[in-house]
């Protein structure tokens, strides 16, 4: 499905939602969101949560159950697409989205929802902390949320319910926040003349600019 998206963007930034979803597999166009959560953050605190299962109205394949523990029993009663999503939309407002792989599973999910069911876009910008995790912590072999959480001696229990997986991620980048203040400074007053991303201050070999912090798939840059 067709859909306008916000910028993804690499920063730290102190408020914020961290998002997740499960689902009855990965197709997107086929298979159905199966929990929503999300947790509102102030100032490096949790202030608020949101959570609840969704009624894909499909059978939810053993394959999905297997790994997030949810059956079609547990989610006979609960709230249709439609109204689990507007719960979301209304949830996040316009914050900045963090969650980790997002830019190509979950983003995709809840935007054709929210097209779907109640004919909304999904405009915020927003934050994959698998990006962040790969130029942060190259040293890493994998970069699955529970591998950024055991590098920082998170825990990991419960990984792969929604609300467990968005207070385990928001640890993470509250971390990974601390790595990629010291590793790449970015102007937030300074957008891409393509994307309009914000830009990062680099070294090149005729010294220092800024370049998109969308790198490589957006090639942006300016002079200092």
């Amino acid at each position: 499905m067709v859909k306008n998206r916000g910028k993804r963007l690499t920063r730290y930034t102190e408020d914020y939602v961290v998002f997740d979803l499960e689902t009855t597999g990965i197709r997107q166009g086929f298979d159905r969101i199966i929990e929503i959560s999300a947790v509102k953050v102030r100032s490096h605190k949790v202030t608020e949560r949101y959570t609840t299962l969704v009624d894909p109205e499909m059978h939810i394949p053993k394959g999905a159950t297997a790994v997030n523990g949810i059956t079609d029993d547990m989610v006979k009663d609960a709230p249709k697409m439609k109204e689990a999503v507007q719960g979301f939309l209304n949830f996040i407002g316009n914050d900045i989205l963090v969650g980790h792989n997002i830019h190509t599973f979950d983003l995709n999910f809840i935007c054709d929802a929210a097209m779907e069911t109640l004919g909304a876009e999904v405009n915020n910008d927003y934050i994959d902390t698998l990006y962040l995790s790969r130029k942060c912590l190259p040293q890493l072999s994998h970069h699955r949320l529970t591998d950024v959480a055991e590098y920082f001696g998170l825990g990991t229990e419960g990984a792969h319910r929604a609300l467990n997986d968005c207070i385990m991620n928001q640890s993470c980048y509250e971390e990974l926040g601390k790595i990629l203040q010291k590793i790449q400074p970015v102007s937030s007053d300074i957008r891409c003349p393509l994307c309009g991303a914000e830009m990062v201050r680099r070294s090149g070999k005729y010294g220092e600019f800024y370049g998109c912090s969308n790198f490589p798939g957006c090639r942006g840059t300016r002079k200092r």
